[in-house]
């Protein structure tokens, strides 16, 4: 309950004190490339249950139809506007939307995509599940250069499947053990830090 609470306080705090920057964000968005302002992809969230993710649009419209879904470092699908906003983490400020609406959290579980939840071993899937996903966590935080890491591999989908998402998956586990106000609080204000 207590959790709820803070997210629907600061998320809608955080939209009216953002509004005009989001506005702008979104008219920089439309004068750079034509499509919509959001980009919406099936995420899975609390229990397995789907929902379609708020995210600012970073890149070409219709992206899925000239490429994998993992971008990796500079991806020429990648709008001018859109490699600011993910060098800075703005296009993800849209999932306050989603706060609002009750399929996502400030903090908690980074959603993921079926395809690669399909690959979570079944009791750490189950684990991770059985919190509400969140905007950021102790895995948004270590892997926030995730891009260029991925770029470094000679096979980056292999890299992601072997290597991120298992040591993604642990710290979203840690994340389910210490769940509460105050690690919540933590997390916001270290990511608050490292953007």
């Amino acid at each position: 309950m207590a959790k709820r609470l803070l997210d629907l306080l600061l998320s809608s705090l955080g939209l009216a004190v953002l509004a005009l920057p989001l506005a702008l964000v979104a008219l920089a968005i439309k004068l750079d490339s034509p499509g919509p302002v959001f980009y919406r992809q099936v995420r899975v969230g609390r229990f397995g249950r789907e929902f379609r993710i708020h995210k600012f649009r970073t890149m070409t419209h219709d992206p899925a139809d000239r490429g994998p879904q993992l971008t990796v470092g500079a991806d020429a699908r990648i709008t001018r506007v859109g490699a600011v906003l993910r060098r800075t983490k703005v296009d993800e400020l849209a999932q306050l939307f989603d706060v609002l609406e009750d399929t996502m959290s400030l903090v908690g579980p980074r959603p993921e995509v079926p395809r690669y939840v399909a690959l979570y071993p079944a009791a750490l899937r189950e684990k991770v599940l059985s919190v509400r996903p969140g905007i950021t966590d102790f895995a948004s935080i270590e892997y926030r250069d995730e891009n260029t890491l991925l770029a470094q591999s000679r096979d980056p989908e292999r890299t992601y499947r072997e290597v991120v998402l298992p040591a993604k998956l642990a710290l979203q586990a840690r994340y389910v053990d210490e769940a509460g106000v105050w690690t919540d609080l933590k997390l916001i204000g270290r990511t608050l830090r490292a953007l």
